[in-house]
C-alpha cells in the first residue's frame, strides 16, 4: 500500500511539474535539441512539430549522409533553432552542417546543463536539452566567427607543434647526459645557435672538445672554454649517439613544420577582412589620471625562441585597428593567440568583468549563511588566460606600474595568486584597447606608487582609528632620537 500510495505521490508531482512548465512562457517554440555522441546523435523536436504519425526522438549516426538526413528531418519538422552539448569535437562537422543549412545554433557547456535525479539517458538528455532550450534557459558558449575559428584551428596545432619539438630537446638532453657530456651546463639552451652547432658537429663524428669549442660564440658568457672543454668530454656511446641523431633530425623536422604553419597563419590573417568601423560605446573612458606625461617608447623586442618566422604585427594591427604588442608583456606570439581565442568583437561579453569572468581570472566567490566560503577562481582551461598568466609572470621584473603591482601583490598574497590578479590586470587592458580602439598609454611609476602610498595610509589611518588610536607623523628628530 506504501509503495503505491508513493506511486500516486510521484504521480501527482509530476502532473503539478507539468502544469507548472505549461504556464512558462514559450520562447523558442519551434526548439530542438541533440545529444553529441561519438558515434550517434539523438535528436528531440517538438511534438506537434513531428506531427501525430511521427517519433519526436530519432536517433542519427554520426555519418556525413546521415547528418544531412538530420539537418532535412529539422527543416521538414520547421525547427528554427537547436541546442547541443560542447561534447569533444564531435559536434563540430554537424554545427557546420546546421549553421551552413541557416538554423540557429548554440553551444552549451555540459557543466551549465546539470541532469536532474534519475534523468539519465540518451533520449532524455536530448529530450530535457529541448525543454530547456524552448524556455529560453539555455546560454550560448561564446564561438567566433569562422574566420577567426579557422585562425584558432591554426594557432592551436602550432602550439601542439612546439611542444612536440620540445620533447625532442629532452631527448637529445638526455642521450648528452647519458654519454656524460654535459652541454646544457656550459650553454642556455642547447637549440640555441651555439648549442645545435656542437649538436651537429657530434652527430657528423666530430668528438675532440678543441674543435668543439670553436663552435662556441663569443658572446657567450655562462662558462669559460676551459669549462665548455672539460663538459664536452664524454664516453659517446653508440646507442645514445644514435637517439642524438635522431631526436635532433626530428626536431629539425618540426622546425619546418613551424615555419610551414607560420606561413598558413599569415595566409589566413590576409583572408581576414578589416573589421568595419563600429560605433564607439556611449562611456567614453576618462582620461588615465595615472598617465605618464613623457611615455617612453617600448624597445622593439628580439624574436624569442618560439616567435613566428615571419612578422606578423602589420596583419594584427590591421585586424584590431590598433598596435596592441604597445602594451606591457604583449609580444606577437601573445596577441596572435588571444585574438586566435577570443575574436575581435568585445561586445560578445558586456563588460570588463564578465571578459575576466568567462577567463576564470577573478574570485568566484561563494557565498552561504552571508558568509564566504571560498574565493578561488574557477578552473578554467582557457589558452588565452594562459597567454595572460605567462605574460604576467615576464612583467614581474620590469620597471613598469604593472610590475610594480605584480610584487606588492606578491608580497600579500603569494607568487601563485599574484600572476592572476596581474593576468586580470592585463585582460582588462586588452579588453578596452580593442573595445575603444584606442592606443595604449603608459601610467608613470611614480604616480603610481604614491597614489599605492596614499591609499596605504588612509588604510592604516581607518585601522587605527577602529582601535581607538591615533596616527602621529613621524618627524626627523624623533627618528633620530629611536
Amino acid at each position: 500500500m506504501k509503495k503505491k500510495a508513493s506511486q500516486g505521490a510521484q504521480r501527482k508531482t509530476s502532473s503539478a511539474r507539468r502544469k507548472k512548465a505549461g504556464a512558462w512562457q514559450l520562447v523558442h517554440p519551434r526548439a530542438a535539441g541533440i545529444d553529441i555522441g561519438a558515434a550517434e546523435h539523438y535528436v528531440a523536436v517538438p511534438p506537434e512539430s513531428a506531427g501525430a504519425e511521427s517519433r519526436p526522438v530519432r536517433k542519427f549516426r554520426a555519418f556525413t549522409e546521415d547528418l544531412e538526413a538530420l539537418v532535412e528531418w529539422l527543416k521538414a519538422c520547421q525547427v528554427d533553432t537547436v541546442a547541443m552539448e560542447s561534447t569533444g569535437v564531435y559536434w563540430i562537422a554537424l554545427f557546420q552542417k546546421l549553421e551552413a543549412a541557416g538554423i540557429k545554433v548554440i553551444l552549451v557547456d555540459a557543466r551549465a546543463v546539470k541532469h536532474v535525479p534519475g534523468r539519465k539517458s540518451d533520449v532524455q538528455d536530448c529530450q530535457w536539452l529541448q525543454q530547456l532550450h524552448s524556455y529560453g534557459l539555455l546560454r550560448a558558449a561564446f564561438r567566433p566567427e569562422d574566420s577567426i575559428y579557422r585562425l584558432r584551428t591554426l594557432v592551436r596545432h602550432r602550439q601542439n607543434l612546439v611542444s612536440s619539438a620540445a620533447e625532442h630537446i629532452q631527448h637529445m638532453q638526455k642521450a648528452l647526459v647519458q654519454m656524460n657530456v654535459h652541454l646544457h651546463q656550459v650553454v642556455s639552451h642547447i637549440n640555441g645557435e651555439t648549442g645545435l652547432r656542437i649538436l651537429r658537429a657530434i652527430v657528423a663524428g666530430q668528438r675532440d672538445p678543441e674543435e668543439l669549442i670553436k663552435l662556441r660564440d663569443a658572446q657567450i658568457t655562462r662558462s669559460t672554454p676551459e669549462e665548455m672543454k672539460a663538459a664536452l668530454q664524454g664516453d659517446w656511446r653508440p646507442e645514445a649517439l644514435f637517439v642524438l641523431q635522431q631526436s635532433l633530425s626530428l626536431w629539425d623536422t618540426y622546425q619546418d613544420r613551424i615555419k610551414e604553419c607560420d606561413r598558413a597563419i599569415e595566409e589566413q590573417l590576409q583572408q581576414i577582412p578589416t573589421p568595419a568601423p563600429q560605433p564607439l560605446p556611449a562611456s567614453v573612458p576618462k582620461a588615465d589620471p595615472l598617465a605618464t606625461e613623457t611615455p617612453k617608447k617600448k624597445r622593439p623586442q628580439s624574436r624569442k625562441r618560439n616567435d613566428p618566422q615571419v612578422d606578423l604585427r602589420p596583419q594584427l594591427a590591421r585586424l584590431c585597428g590598433l598596435d596592441l604588442t604597445a602594451a606591457h608583456g604583449m609580444g606577437v606570439l601573445t596577441v596572435l593567440v588571444i585574438l586566435a581565442e577570443i575574436g575581435l568583437d568585445m561586445s560578445k561579453w558586456r563588460s570588463a568583468k564578465a571578459f575576466v569572468s568567462w577567463l576564470g581570472l577573478c574570485p568566484n566567490n561563494k557565498v552561504s549563511g552571508g558568509r564566504v566560503l571560498s574565493a578561488r577562481t574557477r578552473h578554467v582551461n582557457h589558452r588565452a588566460a594562459v597567454a595572460f598568466r605567462v605574460a604576467a609572470m615576464g612583467l614581474a621584473r620590469t620597471d613598469t606600474w604593472i610590475g610594480s603591482f605584480h610584487r606588492r601583490m606578491k608580497g600579500r598574497i603569494g607568487d601563485a595568486a599574484a600572476n592572476t590578479a596581474t593576468a586580470h590586470k592585463l585582460a582588462v587592458v586588452v579588453y578596452h584597447l580593442l573595445k575603444h580602439k584606442q592606443g595604449f598609454v603608459d601610467r608613470d611609476v611614480a604616480k603610481y606608487e604614491a597614489r599605492v602610498y596614499k591609499h596605504n595610509v588612509a588604510y592604516v589611518k581607518k585601522k587605527a582609528k577602529a582601535l581607538g588610536m591615533k596616527l602621529v607623523p613621524l618627524t626627523d628628530e624623533a627618528s633620530l632620537t629611536e
